[in-house]
């Protein structure tokens, strides 16, 4: 008791010496109020360090005339699903150096939790390491890490596999995400923009990738059986900084980050579903809608992104446009010149329809989805690590300047577009070693990647 009296007398003292100098407390008040607006309101500025994208072995090469004639030994499919799965192929836009993992190479093909746990640490385990090294960074100094994997979710989580192989501290802030579709790399992004917002000074680390080796489907459902020819091996680690001493060794900054969910709309949502077929066969199942759903959901995105980046003559060219449409005196909106805005266009290599369809919606010619169609050929979908293919692309191509901008474009399950917009603020070295500095003279490939 005596103690809490002592403590209240304290207290009490305390208050009467503040109350004797009011000058003093607003002043002080003042200061606080200051000190937290300015923390509060500061903007956070996200860097993108650098990134590596994992390149698989050539013994991992599947060409597409061995990869059909393995369809054919594997005694699953009946003639009209090998004819068909033959047919996709064959206009896939997907080359001869797509790899897929050693169990899928296999007759029949080995699927099993083991065979996914052995590829994602292939991938993961190659791309953390690459950056890792390259950048003498300590594992310990990580403070956000995020994965996404959109069908395989183990247990223990991914994050925690990457835990524990390199020994990451204990207070390490870490999220898995699975179920996102091939948008996620960029929903993972946004994770760690607000992330961020909170935790000042922080390094993170960003895992994307689809494991191939147990989502193979074995039905006979045509809509499920598209997803068996074009998703091929891959993964990329990418690491982020708020961090004002990373500025200056950063390759990027992040300007914009806009996502797009359609999911209240059925067709939308319905468009790419994992699901069970009549023969209790699991697989994921890709809509005839699924360009259109594309289309509608990219139409949006770009409405609440256009006014952020394009210069307001082409604004004001659109506004006149909507106008005369309403007053009918024009049938056709003007399509803003995008190219005003972005020196480079990094599309979600989903596959050649998707790649097509985006050029036409924002009209853009074929040299503007080079990178795309380039990494559909020699990568075939790796699903949300596509676009960082993509952006090494540019950069072993010495197209990427200082100053440039990059519109990263992703499209996912639910469905989703999500926009990324960064500036390269540095000067990039076309020599440096990443997954395309092998071979980076033979492409693009007229007639393939070029279209």
């Amino acid at each position: 008791m005596g103690l809490s009296f002592r403590f209240i007398d304290q207290v009490l003292l305390i208050s009467q010496t503040l109350l004797s100098f009011p000058h003093l407390l607003v002043i002080s008040a003042c200061l606080l109020i200051a000190v937290f607006s300015y923390h509060s309101f500061k903007p956070t500025h996200i860097y993108l360090i650098d990134f590596s994208c994992y390149q698989p072995p050539d013994f991992l090469r599947s060409p597409i005339a061995n990869f059909i004639e393995h369809l054919n030994l594997s005694g699953i499919f009946d003639r009209e699903c090998l004819d068909l799965q033959q047919k996709i192929l064959e206009r896939s836009g997907i080359g001869d150096d797509a790899c897929v993992p050693v169990t899928v190479h296999e007759i029949p093909p080995h699927s099993s939790l083991s065979a996914a746990r052995e590829e994602t640490h292939d991938i993961l385990f190659t791309v953390v390491q690459d950056l890792f090294s390259k950048h003498k960074i300590d594992p310990k100094s990580i403070d956000i890490l995020v994965s996404n994997c959109s069908l395989f979710c183990p247990s223990p989580s991914i994050t925690s596999i990457i835990i524990n192989r390199f020994g990451m501290r204990s207070n390490v802030k870490s999220f898995s995400l699975s179920g996102m579709g091939c948008s996620a790399g960029l929903l993972s992004i946004n994770l760690v923009k607000d992330l961020m917002k909170i935790h000042g000074g922080s390094l993170a680390l960003v895992l994307s990738m689809e494991a191939v080796s147990p989502n193979g489907y074995k039905g006979k459902c045509k809509s499920m059986l598209i997803a068996n020819t074009i998703f091929r091996m891959g993964g990329a680690a990418i690491l982020l900084s708020n961090r004002d001493q990373d500025k200056d060794k950063a390759k990027y900054k992040l300007q914009h980050l806009i996502r797009t969910h359609l999911g209240s709309d059925d067709e939308s949502y319905e468009s790419v579903m994992q699901e069970v077929d009549e023969e209790g066969l699991v697989g994921v199942a890709l809509s005839k809608q699924l360009v259109k759903v594309a289309s509608k959901a990219l139409k949006i995105n770009v409405v609440e992104l256009g006014p952020r980046v394009l210069p307001y003559s082409e604004q004001l060219k659109y506004i006149i446009s909507f106008i005369k449409r309403k007053w009918g005196k024009q049938n056709e909106m003007y399509t803003p010149n995008f190219k005003k805005a972005f020196e480079h266009f990094c599309i979600h290599a989903g596959g050649r329809a998707i790649i097509e369809g985006v050029e036409k919606h924002l009209k853009l010619g074929k040299e503007d989805g080079e990178a795309s169609r380039t990494t559909l050929y020699r990568y075939g979908n790796t699903s949300s690590s596509s676009l960082w293919y993509e952006m090494q692309y540019l950069e072993a191509k010495g197209r990427m300047k200082k100053g440039d901008r990059v519109w990263q474009i992703g499209f996912g399950s639910g469905f989703k577009a999500n926009s990324a917009v960064w500036k390269c603020i540095t000067k990039i070295d076309s020599r440096d070693k990443n997954a395309w500095s092998d071979r980076i003279h033979l492409y693009p490939v007229c007639g393939d990647a070029s279209g």
